[in-house]
C-alpha cells in the first residue's frame, strides 16, 4: 500500500532556517569564487519569498472561488507578455506579438489536455497546469525573439542582399527564424529528454510530496513536459513569424527599445 505524506506537517520555522542556511552557502560560494553575486542571491531569495507568499494567498482564494481562475490566468498572460516584450526590447504594437504567441502556445497545449479528459476540469488542476504552460510559453517567446533579433543584427548584410533582389522581409529572415525557433525550444526538449535520468522535474517531486503514487506523479509530469514542448514550439514559431517582417525592414538594433 502506498503511504502518503502530509505536507501540512512541514514546520515553517525549520523551513525558514533551511532557507537561510542555503542562502548562506550560496553567498559563501560566491565569495570564495570572488563573484559579485551575493547581493543578487539575497535579493532574489527575499523577492521569491514575498512573491510566493502573495501567490499562495491568491491561489488559495481562487481555489475557494473557481470563477476567479480565468481572471488569474488572464493576469498571468498579461504579466508574461510584458516580461517577454521587455526582454526582447519591444514596445508599442510590436509588443502585442508576444501576447499572441504566449496565448497561442498555451491554448495549443491546454485545450487538448482538458478536452481529452486527461486532467479534471477544476481550479485545482486547471490553474497549476495552465500556469506552468504559460510560463514555458513566455520563456520560449523571450528566447526566440531575442535570438531572432541577434541573428538579424549579426547577418544584416545577408538580409539586405536578399531584400535587394526582391525577397520579402520574412523570406530574408527565414534562416534566422529557423535558428531562433530551434534554440528557443532546446531547453524544453533537453528537459524532457533527461527527465527521470538526470533530473526529477518539479511537478513529479511536488506530487510525490503531496502523497501521489510514483505512477500518478509520472503520468502528470509527462503531461506537463509534453505540454511545455507543444506550447513552447507554437509560441516560438508564432513570435518569430510576427516579428520577422519588422526586423527584416530595418536593422533590429535601430528599432526603439
Amino acid at each position: 500500500m502506498h503511504e502518503t505524506v502530509d505536507v501540512t506537517d512541514v514546520d515553517p520555522l525549520r523551513s525558514g532556517i533551511a532557507v537561510v542556511v542555503l542562502v548562506a552557502i550560496a553567498v559563501l560560494a560566491a565569495r570564495v569564487g570572488r563573484v559579485s553575486i551575493s547581493r543578487d542571491v539575497v535579493v532574489a531569495t527575499v523577492r521569491a519569498a514575498v512573491q510566493l507568499a502573495a501567490v499562495a494567498v491568491v491561489i488559495a482564494w481562487v481555489f475557494r472561488h473557481p470563477e476567479g481562475t480565468a481572471v488569474y490566468l488572464g493576469v498571468m498572460v498579461v504579466a508574461a507578455a510584458v516580461t517577454a516584450s521587455r526582454r526582447i526590447g519591444l514596445s508599442g504594437t510590436a509588443a502585442l506579438g508576444t501576447a499572441v504567441a504566449i496565448v497561442a502556445g498555451a491554448l495549443a497545449a491546454v485545450v487538448p489536455v482538458l478536452a481529452s479528459g486527461a486532467l479534471e476540469l477544476g481550479a485545482q488542476t486547471v490553474l497549476p497546469f495552465t500556469a506552468q504552460i504559460i510560463g514555458g510559453a513566455m520563456t520560449a517567446t523571450s528566447l526566440a525573439g531575442l535570438r531572432l533579433r541577434d541573428e538579424a543584427v549579426q547577418d544584416w548584410g545577408q538580409v539586405e542582399a536578399w531584400l535587394s533582389i526582391g525577397a520579402t522581409p520574412r523570406q530574408a529572415l527565414a534562416p534566422s527564424v529557423r535558428v531562433a525557433v530551434s534554440r528557443a525550444i532546446f531547453p524544453a526538449t533537453d528537459q524532457t529528454r533527461s527527465a527521470g535520468l538526470v533530473t526529477l522535474p518539479g511537478a513529479f517531486v511536488g506530487l510525490l510530496l503531496g502523497g501521489a503514487s510514483p505512477a500518478e506523479a509520472a503520468e502528470v509530469q509527462l503531461l506537463v513536459l509534453v505540454g511545455l514542448l507543444a506550447a513552447e514550439a507554437v509560441a516560438a514559431v508564432v513570435v518569430t513569424r510576427l516579428l520577422a517582417p519588422g526586423f527584416g525592414r530595418v536593422r533590429p538594433e535601430t528599432v526603439p527599445r
